[in-house]
């Protein structure tokens, strides 16, 4: 009988332990939203910035994090690294054209690895961390498609198997809150330079409209040749034209 009552008290132990765990990680993952929304209005580098952050305060055996970008299957650049290492891993990816970062924004799905000295699917990327990287384990999760590429959110341990079944998890439900909030940024930085666009192009109209007196209309037709002779947008054309001195117009 006590050993049945000890053995009842140790589950309802264990079932609290982890309820108590997971309303942890669900208060800790709404103040790391809430810390990333913060950043929104600061744009997309500063987001980039907190999520690279957040992913080593919520990912248990993370020591550095980064997001790649891809393009036809390149990596173009390395954005918010926490550290050197994470910006060289993806720079040896880019030297053997694989590794689970390209994988993870080109294939649409999360990429864990375990042991990547010892991951046969990329065996290019092995041989190279084996001499010129301490990073030995990883997880990476789909952040972003965009047209000007692929975004993959990494965390990186410099041990095999150091980031845990649970702490994949979390970084999961972090990069689904990060996707949303990323996506809120740039559409703020779009919505910012579409302002800023409107108003150099009123100010290249105007200019026009005084050089040669013509209106509005015609002034914009004008700006819209200008822009398909060059193959460069009106608003750059615009901002050409306003940063032009008067006597060289």
């Amino acid at each position: 009988m006590l050993r049945r009552l000890r053995a009842g008290r140790e589950m309802v132990t264990t079932l609290m332990t982890t309820e108590q765990r997971g309303t942890q990680t669900h208060l800790m993952l709404a103040d790391l939203a809430r810390a990333m929304h913060a950043k929104t209005r600061l744009g997309t580098d500063a987001v980039l910035a907190e999520i690279t952050a957040s992913a080593l305060r919520i990912v248990d055996g993370a020591v550095s994090a980064g997001i790649t970008v891809t393009k036809k299957r390149r990596i173009i650049d390395t954005l918010a690294p926490t550290d050197d290492d994470a910006r060289h891993f993806d720079l040896l990816q880019q030297q053997c054209g694989q590794g689970p970062c390209l994988d993870a924004a080109w294939q649409h799905r999360t990429v864990r690895v375990h042991d990547l000295v010892a991951d046969n699917r990329w065996p290019d990327l092995a041989d190279a961390v084996r001499g010129h990287s301490p990073i030995r384990s990883s997880v990476s999760y789909e952040l972003f498609t965009h047209v000007e590429g692929m975004g993959a959110l990494n965390v990186y341990a410099n041990h095999p198997d150091a980031i845990t079944d649970e702490a994949v998890e979390k970084g999961y439900a972090l990069a689904a809150h990060a996707a949303l909030v990323f996506d809120a940024a740039r559409k703020h930085d779009d919505f910012h330079s579409a302002l800023a666009s409107r108003d150099i192009i009123g100010q290249a109209k105007g200019m026009i409209m005084e050089r040669f007196n013509i209106d509005a209309t015609a002034a914009f037709e004008l700006l819209v040749k200008l822009s398909q002779d060059s193959n460069v947008t009106v608003a750059q054309i615009s901002r050409q034209l306003a940063d032009t001195k008067p006597e060289d117009t």
